[in-house]
């Protein structure tokens, strides 16, 4: 079985990067490949980097409160990119009433700052059904 690629992308100003670096380390570990694009990304170089990469899974991460401009953006260039197939997560600080605009626009799942790295792994190995890692 073909082991699952993550992108894992910072956007926008935000320079607070420990918790994707955490998490990309985690989905590592339980055997997912992980491209992690750095800091200050914008919409176009995530999805060029997930079309290059050929990944499963867009994990976005942002703490800076600016996830309603940038992760709508993203999703439609993955649209446009013919990459709607790629499962779009958004990790970091989300208040509640945001989520239903995220998953609106195309969001699978947001993770708030408090998820477990597990419920994540399960959560992306659920969805993909039987891929590895």
């Amino acid at each position: 079985m073909k082991r699952i690629r993550v992108l894992i992308a910072k956007v926008g100003l935000d320079g607070h990067d420990a918790g994707a670096r955490a998490v990309a380390r985690g989905l590592s570990d339980a055997g997912m490949e992980v491209i992690y694009t750095g800091i200050r990304q914008t919409p176009q170089s995530v999805v060029a980097t997930a079309v290059q990469e050929d990944v499963d899974v867009v994990g976005i991460s942002i703490l800076s409160g600016a996830h309603l401009h940038y992760v709508p953006r993203v999703v439609e260039l993955l649209r446009q990119a013919g990459r709607d197939d790629a499962l779009v997560l958004v990790g970091g600080v989300i208040p509640s009433e945001d989520v239903p605009a995220l998953t609106q626009a195309g969001v699978r799942r947001v993770f708030h700052t408090d998820s477990k790295l597990a419920e994540i792994v399960a959560f992306i190995r659920s969805e993909l059904g039987g891929a590895d890692g």
